[in-house]
């Protein structure tokens, strides 16, 4: 591995480098630790149920077990509220979370894509883009092509 800073070789991934002291991650294993989305829309959509859940049934134990006793304290008839307006929120993150998840580009418009032209694997980049135009393609470098143009000055 190539230092990005100073260009040093040879250098350990997850260390730093010996020459600038630069900190040279793994991209291997950043990569394979990347979370698709629709798996965030799901871990969204299953905590939203289960909060949801607890904080109703919590609320109506406490109207249950409290509700019309005169001993009460007002704490109770508070937390019962806050756990049911919990739930009314844990609601609307639900049907929120639903309606992003509508609109968030999924694999079946790559599959409608796929089906449309007649592509075989989805796997294969080269097949959904187009053909590369090189026709115009500038050096990476001024140098590159002017130095041929150069004489080289006699010394008198």
């Amino acid at each position: 591995m190539f230092c990005p800073k100073c260009g040093n070789a040879d250098q350990k991934e997850n260390s730093y480098c010996r020459q600038c002291g630069t900190f040279l991650p793994d991209f291997d294993k950043i990569k394979s630790k990347e979370i698709p989305p629709a798996q965030h829309f799901t871990a969204n959509l299953v905590l939203s149920v289960m909060t949801a859940g607890v904080s109703l049934g919590l609320a109506i134990a406490l109207y249950l077990m409290f509700l019309g006793r005169e001993d009460t304290p007002i704490i109770i008839y508070l937390t019962a509220g806050f756990l049911t307006a919990m739930f009314f929120w844990q609601v609307q993150v639900f049907w929120r979370t639903l309606q992003l998840k509508k609109q968030f580009p999924v694999k079946r418009k790559i599959e409608k894509i796929v089906s449309e032209n007649k592509i075989e694997s989805v796997n294969t980049t080269n097949q959904l883009l187009k053909e590369a135009d090189l026709s115009q393609v500038v050096p990476f470098s001024v140098t590159d092509d002017t130095t041929k143009h150069l004489v080289k000055n006699k010394m008198r």
